[in-house]
């Protein structure tokens, strides 16, 4: 089984694939989308979950969605269809960071995306690029919420601390309208969701090949998260506007 197979089935039970439930979805939409109008793109959109939940709920809305999976991106047109929002959506096959539109974007997305562009002042340059003059960027981040483990930073890096990772967003020229850091029952559920959907594809399949292997990634990534960062790891989502255009 792939990587990418295996992905999309410990996100089964939870499409936005990242710590956050559908309130605070529907709020950084919100605070995102003042207008209802707008033109979005989300860089690295996965299965486009994002963009489909801001199209259901504003039919003036228009989007576009840039990734590299074309089994994500399948999964985004057929979940389009039957939403009803495919003539409103369009989808790139491509690496977000090389992705150019003619037209600029009133709002752009990337969260839990920031590997695409090798970390979050890139991101946010790209982001830049593609953003209409009094446009907003809807960013997603990890941070250290403690001090963390030797294990956790070899996991996931040498993140910074919130007070850090907003301070750099200023002084690469952003001002945050909102924010949301994710709770300890968002990120809880989170984990325990992507480990227990693979674990119960693995059990619910004994005889495919890929059962054991399965059911194997689902014990290692539990035992690291309770083990390794569940302590430590913290997840911010930030609104910015240019401080200056």
């Amino acid at each position: 089984m792939s990587r990418e197979e295996i992905s999309m089935i410990a996100h089964a039970d939870h499409s936005i694939k990242s710590p956050l439930d559908d309130d605070s979805v529907g709020l950084l939409l919100e605070r995102g989308l003042p207008r209802g109008d707008e033109r979005v793109l989300d860089l690295g959109c996965g299965t486009a979950e994002w963009l489909l939940r801001a199209l259901a709920t504003r039919p003036l809305l228009r989007a576009e969605g840039v990734d590299v999976s074309e089994v994500s991106l399948r999964e985004a047109r057929r979940a389009a269809g039957e939403r009803g929002v495919g003539e409103r959506l369009v989808l790139h096959r491509q690496e977000a960071a090389d992705f150019v539109s003619a037209e600029p974007f009133d709002l752009v997305i990337s969260v839990g995306a920031t590997h695409a562009f090798g970390g979050l002042l890139p991101t946010l340059a790209a982001a830049r690029r593609h953003l209409a003059p009094g446009g907003r960027v809807l960013i997603g981040e990890s941070f250290w919420d403690r001090a963390p483990s030797p294990a956790a930073v070899e996991m996931f890096g040498d993140l910074a601390d919130l007070a850090t990772t907003v301070d750099q967003v200023v002084a690469d020229g952003w001002t945050p309208v909102h924010g949301h850091v994710s709770t300890r029952g968002e990120l809880d559920a989170y984990e325990w969701a992507c480990w227990g959907s693979l674990a119960a594809w693995a059990l619910d399949h004994p005889t495919d090949p890929a059962a054991a292997q399965a059911l194997e990634t689902a014990t290692t990534a539990r035992t690291e998260w309770l083990h390794g960062y569940r302590d430590s790891f913290g997840f911010v989502c930030l609104i910015l506007r240019r401080t200056s255009e």
